[in-house]
């Protein structure tokens, strides 16, 4: 059975910088925007609209006549996300950060991870890893920052019975406000060894 580590993080915490280290120190293949690209492939929707709303939980829409209902693309998108991450978990030891994925692979028991830091790091970590057009002044990207997050937490609650974030729910909470992710890289992956 192939050992998976799943990755869920707060927007701007370095949870994808950990994965993509975790999946080279410990010789495991590596997805997160293989996602995104491989739900494109399925559908024929757009990058940038599937890169949304798999950032966005399900919106309800209302019609003329005062009736809502779920937009299918949205659902379409969420469910095809559900198969590709539950077909590359079966392909061998993986990481694999976000889409839910620690919700969706629960009955495969992975390693699971929630990466979080303080605001003030997450806006810095933004900064510097952020693309160097984005203009967004510290209120703008703290409401940014706010706003993806909330978005995670209410895909979380959608698709699990668990709150999202909360230290009952995973292996191990990594809080990165007062560290060099690449330093402590080693023993992570020697502490998940233990635990796989």
């Amino acid at each position: 059975m192939p050992k998976i580590i799943t990755i869920s993080r707060e927007f701007g915490s370095g949870g994808r910088e950990i994965g993509k280290r975790l999946s080279e120190e410990l010789d495991f293949a590596y997805y997160d925007q293989e996602i995104i690209k491989e739900i494109c492939k399925q559908t024929g929707m757009n990058e940038n609209f599937v890169n949304e709303v798999s950032e966005r939980a399900i919106t309800l829409v209302s019609n003329q006549f005062g009736h809502t209902f779920y937009n299918q693309q949205q659902i379409d998108i969420l469910v095809s996300q559900q198969k590709i991450i539950q077909e590359l978990a079966k392909k061998g030891d993986c990481v694999i950060v976000g889409h839910g994925c620690a919700e969706i692979l629960a009955d495969q028991h992975p390693f699971s991870i929630f990466v979080y830091a303080s605001m003030e790091a997450k806006v810095k970590r933004c900064r510097l890893k952020g693309p160097e057009e984005e203009k967004l002044t510290d209120k703008e990207l703290v409401r940014k920052i706010k706003d993806v997050d909330k978005n995670r937490k209410k895909i979380h609650e959608m698709i699990a019975p668990t709150k999202w974030g909360e230290k009952e729910n995973y292996d191990l909470c990594l809080n990165t406000t007062h560290i060099q992710i690449k330093e402590v890289i080693p023993g992570l992956a020697k502490y998940i060894q233990e635990c796989l």
